[in-house]
């Protein structure tokens, strides 16, 4: 992502590896239809574009003032949380935003000095978030064996985050550590985040990578050549349930049975603690034609039903260990997290 001179621009994901294309954004409600059409993904990312979105709102908003300002910067609030339901991180910008719009409008701020506020607090989520990935990638490495198979779904990267990644974070820092990883990547049906964009990135850094087909993770293991799993997260509740991409779930379950660490990375901010457990997380449900076709070619029988569910949640006791920018959670996860946010 850019941010130059009130324009905000994205890297399109969608067509990545093939052409690397960047989209300009000028208002709050293009910045919602971009993470709602999946230009950006990943829940750290779409936090960070979210803020910047709200930046522009505020711009947008930036000749009224008081009550009128808050009025027609909380509707495109409100319009931005919408854009995708599971990710946390989303939601969680929106709100800092807001504070810090509210607190400075009972201030007597004009529109245009609480938008120069706004601005500076995105830049500010933007650079933590860089260095809570590195701190993170510190954290996770030490997880990892010194040599052997990693296996990674989907892609919690640089692409997913503000320019560092989450799993693939602790994947920089065991290599940068001088482990010796493989990584397996599983493709992540139907979007293909791990052939896209994970295999993108890692061979991009000269990090070895190896694609499966996300029905060889099982098989991988059994032969002894998987030695543990990172992925990211989108949301975490406050048990320690993890949702994250479809395909997450049996990805731990297959882990517990051939005794591998399964281990997530994810921020403190992708982290509930209003979410009792991964039972109430909202699991979104995209359309149908996303599984039924391929880079536009159709490849499933005409009038096929479809379940296009994005997210799956794994439960607390497949999760290993929960790696944060503030240190490794263990189990059991309950007093973690209460402990991480008291």
């Amino acid at each position: 992502m850019r941010w130059q001179d009130g324009c905000f621009s994205l890297l399109d994901q969608r067509i990545l590896p093939e052409e690397e294309s960047w989209i300009e954004y000028d208002s709050a409600d293009a910045v919602a239809c971009a993470i709602r059409d999946m230009v950006v993904r990943g829940a750290p990312a779409i936090g960070i574009t979210a803020a910047f979105g709200m930046v522009l709102a505020a711009r947008e908003a930036g000749d009224l003032e008081g009550q009128e300002f808050l009025r027609r910067f909380d509707e495109a609030a409100a319009r931005m949380v919408q854009a995708r339901p599971t990710a946390v991180n989303l939601k969680w910008a929106v709100e800092r935003l807001s504070m810090v719009a509210s607190v400075a409008v009972r201030a007597g701020s004009p529109g245009r000095e609480v938008a120069q506020r706004l601005e500076a607090e995105a830049m500010a989520i933007w650079e933590d978030d860089i260095r809570g990935n590195i701190a993170m990638g510190e954290y996770g490495a030490q997880l990892l064996p010194d040599s052997g198979g990693v296996l990674t779904h989907c892609n919690a990267g640089a692409l997913a985050t503000g320019g560092y990644g989450t799993a693939l974070g602790v994947i920089r820092g065991a290599v940068s550590a001088g482990k010796g990883i493989t990584v397996y990547a599983d493709e992540t049906r139907p979007w293909f985040q791990g052939s896209r964009l994970t295999a993108y990135e890692l061979i991009r850094d000269g990090i070895d990578v190896t694609l499966l087909v996300d029905n060889a993770a099982g098989l991988m293991m059994k032969l002894g050549r998987v030695s543990a799993v990172v992925v990211g997260s989108d949301r975490i509740a406050a048990n320690g349930d993890v949702a994250n991409k479809i395909g997450t779930y049996q990805v731990a379950v297959l882990a517990k049975r051939h005794n591998i660490p399964f281990i997530v990375a994810a921020p403190v901010s992708t982290i509930d603690p209003d979410m009792p457990s991964g039972d109430a997380i909202a699991i979104e449900e995209r359309d149908g034609s996303e599984i039924v076709s391929v880079c536009g070619s159709r490849i499933a029988a005409q009038g096929v039903k479809t379940v296009n569910l994005v997210f799956d949640v794994t439960p607390a006791e497949l999760v290993t260990a929960i790696v944060t920018e503030r240190g490794v959670l263990e189990p059991p996860y309950g007093p973690s997290v209460s402990k991480l946010f008291s």
